[in-house]
């Protein structure tokens, strides 16, 4: 996997994240730390991040004062009962009188295992310091968020996905085609890790990587496509639009969700009075629920081709 290879070994490799790593090279520098609660979308470092801080911490033996956990495998409060709070309570044998412990998306954990965790964090500080990654910092509960420092990711820039892509595609001997640079930059939308697992798919087809196969492997519409989508929805032509939805579902196997998305972000870029942007984004919302809880594919997406027929009629 390219992800791994390719993966950062030392915080100064870290991209894009300047505020957070000068903090955590403070950490370094100082050989203390607090409890930490690593914030914000995927692919942005969270993980990454505290793997670097173990190893500039403790260097090349990290892993004898450091253990990973996704808790979203180990989500229950007897995994914090027994695995964690062994390796918590247990002395380090580094040159550091504490251990590291990262929970890999800590925002699945159960409230019941939050607050067990919570009380093992404040037992054993002396000998163990946590840090919790999670994409959604309000599922975590506020008695452990207080006693963490806080560090919020944010998305990549583009322009730093995009050279770091050809920065791979140059070591891997991957031919970068016409658009495929652009699109992988577009659909990854700041996550790195997204954006490296497409290239490394697209590459795997044996030919230059350009917009259509890029498209092809993330089994996504085209931006052209939706934009055809939405110009015949708007104007009024239902029936060439629903054509154009059936062949997106059934002979390009597009899901009803993913086409939701770039219906949404292509109509956010449309230029339409804002009231009517407003009544679209609503009725999007609500298909999106419903496709959330099951609802039938195309059935749900037609009605949406339907509301927005008739509310760009009438605009």
């Amino acid at each position: 996997m390219w992800v791994e290879k390719y993966r950062p070994r030392s915080l100064d490799d870290i991209r894009d994240q300047d505020e957070i790593i000068r903090r955590l090279k403070r950490f370094v520098e100082a050989k203390a730390m607090p409890h930490c609660l690593f914030a914000g979308p995927p692919g942005t470092g969270k993980t990454t991040a505290a793997l670097c801080l173990a190893h500039d911490m403790f260097g090349e033996r990290f892993h004898e004062a450091f253990m990973e956990l996704n808790a979203s495998d180990a989500r229950g409060i007897d995994v914090i009962r027994t695995t964690v709070k062994e390796f918590a309570r247990a002395a380090s044998i580094s040159g550091l009188p504490f251990k590291i412990l990262v929970l890999d998306e800590a925002d699945n954990m159960t409230a019941d295992a939050q607050h067990a965790m919570r009380r093992t964090m404040e037992r054993y500080t002396q000998t163990c310091r946590f840090i919790l990654c999670a994409n959604y910092s309000g599922r975590i509960i506020e008695p452990i968020q207080s006693r963490c420092a806080i560090f919020r990711f944010t998305p990549l820039a583009d322009e730093v996905v995009a050279n770091f892509l050809m920065e791979i595609a140059g070591r891997e001997g991957v031919k970068i085609g016409e658009g495929g640079l652009e699109a992988i930059v577009r659909v990854a939308a700041g996550d790195m890790r997204k954006a490296i697992n497409t290239l490394q798919a697209a590459a795997s087809m044996d030919k230059p990587v350009d917009e259509e196969t890029v498209y092809s492997v993330l089994g996504l519409a085209k931006p052209g496509e939706v934009e055809e989508l939405m110009e015949k929805t708007l104007s009024g032509r239902i029936d060439e639009a629903r054509r154009i939805l059936r062949s997106m579902l059934w002979s390009q196997g597009v899901s009803g969700l993913d086409l939701l998305k770039q219906i949404y972000h292509h109509m956010l870029d449309m230029d339409l009075p804002s009231d009517l942007k407003v009544d679209l984004v609503d009725t999007v919302g609500e298909v999106e629920y419903r496709l959330s809880q099951g609802a039938d594919e195309e059935i749900q997406l037609t009605a949406l081709l339907a509301k927005l027929s008739s509310k760009g009629a009438s605009s």
